[in-house]
């Protein structure tokens, strides 16, 4: 995934350190295997390089993650989407991307948008079945990343361990409690300030403008693109974090949220009581709005 990962955990049992890093990384591996557009063999790669009309039958970790990634789709008009890999290899990000010499013309950018839509996806849940229609490129990077901690929170409970904080580029999702009886914390920057949060069975994800950007001809612009107009984003947010029981949904929702921007996506949060943190570039400094659900959740220092 081009990332680390750490994970802390209680050990009552004394299980052996090899026996937790195997599972751990097998749980990665899988993730990596079915849904990394960085390896030739992957399941998403080949699904991506098939012929128009070829119907596949998907991995259920990897139907879960499409799954995931058409309902917020769905929920949000789009603002985030699964065939948004097009997109993201033109403005020089992602597995497929050139060296960028240029900005992109309109012409390129419209072609590419053009292949770009969740609806042109036939998935059928039940039987995992997905239909490439023909130029569509996944890219579940979205969703896939929070996933991942998902299936390694699942991997430690298979092994009977119960209080544990795993963290995977970034993403953490806390369940049970740290040794002394105490919720696990993790600290989120919000402009000037530092908040702390417990993760009592809880995830955090946050999708924001100072990780992967490219400048080109006096343009910067960060690796989030809006896939309904096909261009990179332009709004004054900086970051959004967000809590969710499932790490999967909250990397998914901390992505569309950025692209709603601050005012729609505040009253996407707050319309599906969804916990979130948004940080504003603002000319006399950072701005932070919360949606009520981060407000009932978060106790700052």
């Amino acid at each position: 995934m081009g990332t680390t990962w750490s994970v802390r955990l209680d050990n009552p049992a004394m299980l052996p350190r090899d026996t937790i890093q195997a599972a751990i990384e097998a749980a990665l591996e899988l993730v990596v295997a079915q849904m990394s557009t960085w390896e030739p063999s992957s399941s998403i790669t080949r699904f991506n390089q098939a012929a128009a009309g070829s119907r596949h039958v998907l991995e259920r970790e990897f139907a879960q993650v499409l799954a995931c990634a058409l309902h917020w789709a769905a929920a949000s008009d789009g603002a985030i989407d699964p065939t948004v890999g097009p997109l993201v290899a033109l403005w020089g990000f992602g597995a497929q991307a050139s060296a960028l010499p240029r900005m992109p013309t309109a012409a390129e950018a419209e072609a590419a948008r053009a292949r770009v839509g969740w609806q042109r996806l036939a998935f059928d849940g039940a039987t995992r079945t997905l239909a490439q229609p023909g130029g569509v490129v996944l890219d579940l990077s979205g969703v896939a990343k929070g996933f991942a901690v998902d299936q390694v929170a699942d991997s430690l409970q298979a092994l009977g361990l119960r209080d544990f904080l795993v963290e995977v580029g970034g993403e953490l999702r806390g369940a049970g409690r740290r040794p002394r009886g105490e919720p696990w914390q993790v600290a989120v920057e919000a402009g000037a300030q530092t908040v702390r949060i417990g993760l009592p069975d809880m995830s955090i994800a946050t999708s924001g403008d100072r990780w992967h950007v490219r400048e080109r001809d006096g343009r910067r612009w960060s690796h989030t693109i809006d896939p309904r107009s096909g261009e990179p984003l332009s709004h004054s947010l900086a970051s959004v974090s967000v809590l969710h029981p499932r790490c999967a949904d909250a990397d998914a929702l901390a992505t569309l949220l950025t692209v709603l921007g601050p005012a729609q996506g505040l009253a996407f949060a707050q319309r599906h009581e969804i916990a979130a943190l948004f940080v504003q570039h603002a000319a006399t400094g950072p701005l932070q709005r919360a949606s009520s659900g981060w407000t009932e959740h978060v106790r700052t220092p």
